[in-house]
Formats: structure tokens, C-alpha cells, sequence
């Protein structure tokens, strides 16, 4: 019996994984990518105050929307710490422009893919709209990259933190 229960749990588990795409995309000509489970489009292209250029996109599966932001910095941090603090400093002007009304507060030191030249910070917020967000924030003092997820339900940790933690810098 137990044989058998594994036998439908798994088959059940790879039919679910199999019918939820997971794809590469590469966020415009920035070198870096992102895995999605929904195609994001056409990046949109912009300049910062700073002037440092920023890629968007996002796109919506299963009631639950999933967005990109990647900052290319004019001007690259001098440390992995300094890098660290400006990307809570931008999640801190993220929240105002996202109606952000409630937060979990930070986890920092997080490194994407073990790699020590790189560091991540992950938040969980609730907006005006009573939407549940999960965001991870990377950066290796060159580039930022704000990978963000939400949904007026439950967000399913386990989908969302395969995209969260899918960013990657050019080269990596």
C-alpha cells in the first residue's frame, strides 16, 4: 500500500511540475536572466533619477503576478556591504511607489547561488489592496535585481521561492 501511495504522489507531483513552465528569459540587453513561470513580454526601458537604467516586466499565472526589476547602476558600489544597504535603501522607495502598508521586516545576507560576491534581502509585505507579497532583492554592487511575487491569496512559498532565487547577473 505504501508502495503505492508513493507511486500516485510522485506521478501526481511531476504532472503538476511538467504543466507549470518554467523558462529562461533574458531581461533585455542587460545580460542578465530570470526564470518565470509566465512570459513577462517586452521589457520596459527606463532611466533612474540617477540615471542608471532599469528594466521591468511582469506577468500574471494562476492568480498570481510575478514582477522584475533590474537597475544596470551608473555608479557600482564600492563594497558588498555598501551594495547591500542601497538595495534596502531601494526597497524602502519600492514600498512607497507599490502602496506597501505593511512589512515582515528584512532578512539579510542572503547569497545567490553560494556566491560571496553577492547579496540578497527578502521581505514580505501587504499593500493597499490587501495583496500578499514575498520580494528578493540581489545585487552584486553592479546591478540590482528585485524579483517580487503577489496575490490576494495565499502565495505558494515553494513556486514562488524557485522564482525568487532564479535572477542571474551576466556571466554567472
Amino acid at each position: 500500500m505504501p508502495k503505492t501511495l508513493l507511486f500516485i504522489f510522485s506521478t501526481l507531483f511531476f504532472t503538476v511540475v511538467q504543466s507549470q513552465s518554467f523558462k529562461k528569459y533574458e531581461i533585455s540587453n542587460s545580460g542578465c536572466s530570470v526564470y518565470m513561470y509566465c512570459a513577462p513580454g517586452r521589457f520596459d526601458e527606463t532611466y533612474s533619477e540617477d540615471s542608471s537604467k532599469v528594466y521591468t516586466a511582469e506577468c500574471n499565472m494562476d492568480g498570481l503576478n510575478y514582477g522584475i526589476i533590474c537597475v544596470k547602476l551608473l555608479t557600482p558600489s564600492e563594497s558588498i556591504s555598501e551594495a547591500e544597504d542601497m538595495l534596502i535603501s531601494y526597497l524602502d522607495y519600492l514600498k512607497v511607489n507599490f502602496d506597501i502598508k505593511s512589512a515582515a521586516g528584512y532578512g539579510r545576507g542572503n547569497r545567490l547561488n553560494n556566491r560571496e560576491d553577492t547579496r540578497g534581502v527578502t521581505d514580505y509585505w501587504k499593500d493597499g489592496d490587501n495583496n500578499n507579497w514575498k520580494v528578493k532583492a540581489w545585487t552584486d554592487g553592479k546591478i540590482i535585481g528585485v524579483l517580487y511575487a503577489y496575490s490576494q491569496k495565499e502565495l505558494p512559498e515553494t513556486k514562488i521561492d524557485a522564482f525568487l532565487n532564479s535572477f542571474r547577473f551576466p556571466a554567472m
